[in-house]
């Protein structure tokens, strides 16, 4: 009987420890179901913040502060090398803290770290300790995890998280902090063609426009608040014309002229920029092509009916400057009278696609129009 009783306890034991590992795993499925299901909302988020409407600087910043809420971080900092310099993109510690920040490539207990591509823990075990790294703070940072950063095996910089409590990333999945490293990675590569584009946007010297880069960066920020928008890409056919058989200083005159005219007739949520040479753009922002029809005809219109010449002050200003340059070309003398002529041609472009491919196409078109074409075409 007693035998029967024990035999009887020890399989409801057993049944229990079966249970409760099964429980166990269950458990464990469901919290790493859920960091899946986090770390996707995570990626999301990410795409989004590449996605907005603002700058490199803006969208670092936006995906750290995505990180710190997300994962509950109490401090994140992501510190980047420009080339010339280790800088703070995204941070939440206080600004006083940001030179020891950006300064722990030269800490000895990362060198390792960074010449290893492995990530880095540190810790203290008392309230009063402070980690190395810490020169001028006592009470802020009690432990930090240190991870360097690579783009295609390039150092770029480094992403450090750091808690208040000792011991606090004891039992932190790395892997899980593995996967946010290399969406920063991802995001970093991202917006780092964004920031040279933004970097190489120049002023033409004659227009005063943006260069055609100015489409690529802040320019597309602009025309992606809206979901459909016109691409107006318009040359002047006859510049070479009269570059050579009046002078190149007019020629200089119908540029400015006509992007004059444009830049003060076009509303301001649209895009104006000199793309190359003869050519210009216009990218009309939150417009289908029907609507831009009009006002096209209108604008070709009055600046081919716009009789452009060299004013006597500026014949004269020339020649000044030549004199002073020492060049020994001969006194402007140009007195005729340039009509210009321009081929348009546009097409629509829908938020979240290429805008490169519809420069591409519009220019294609005008490069192999007949040389006297002079219309409007939609493509």
């Amino acid at each position: 009987m007693i035998i029967a009783v024990v035999v009887i306890l020890v399989l409801i034991v057993l049944g229990l420890v079966a249970y409760n590992v099964t429980i166990h795993k269950k458990i464990q499925k469901f919290k790493n179901m859920n960091q899946k299901i986090t770390n996707l909302y995570v990626v999301q988020d990410f795409m989004n913040a590449i996605g907005e409407t603002s700058t490199v600087e803006q969208k670092i910043k936006k995906i750290n502060d995505i990180l710190i809420e997300r994962y509950e971080i109490k401090y994140s900092t992501i510190v980047v090398f420009d080339g010339a310099e280790y800088q703070v993109k995204a941070s939440n510690v206080d600004s006083k803290h940001w030179t020891a920040l950006k300064a722990l490539q030269n800490v000895d207990m990362f060198k390792d770290s960074i010449e290893s591509a492995t990530p880095k823990y540190v810790t203290v075990n008392t309230e009063e300790e402070r980690l190395p790294y810490q020169k001028m703070e006592f009470g802020r940072a009690k432990s930090a995890i240190f991870f360097p950063l690579y783009i295609d095996n390039v150092y770029i910089g480094y992403w450090i998280l750091e808690s208040g409590t000792p011991h606090d990333f004891d039992n932190v999945d790395t892997t899980v902090l593995e996967v946010i490293k290399e969406n920063i990675v991802s995001v970093l590569k991202t917006v780092v063609h964004q920031k040279t584009l933004e970097s190489i946007v120049r002023k033409d010297l004659f227009t005063g426009l943006y260069s055609e880069e100015y489409l690529y960066g802040e320019g597309k920020k602009i025309i992606d608040q809206y979901t459909i928008s016109t691409i107006c890409m318009f040359k002047i056919i006859n510049i070479q014309e009269i570059n050579k058989k009046y002078c190149r200083e007019l020629g200089n005159k119908v540029i400015k002229q006509i992007s004059k005219y444009i830049s003060e007739n076009i509303a301001n949520d649209y895009v104006f920029v000199r793309y190359m040479g003869p050519k210009f753009v216009i990218a009309f922002s939150g417009v289908e092509t029907n609507g831009v029809a009009d006002f096209l005809n209108e604008i070709k219109e009055k600046i081919e009916a716009m009789p452009i010449v060299l004013t006597e002050e500026e014949k004269q200003t020339l020649n000044l400057e030549v004199t002073q340059l020492g060049k020994s070309e001969k006194k402007i003398s140009c007195k005729e009278i340039a009509m210009p002529k321009l081929n348009f041609v546009i097409s629509t472009y829908y938020k979240g696609t290429g805008l490169e491919e519809v420069l591409k196409k519009l220019e294609q078109y005008l490069d192999q129009a007949d040389s006297k074409e002079s219309d409007i075409t939609n493509i």
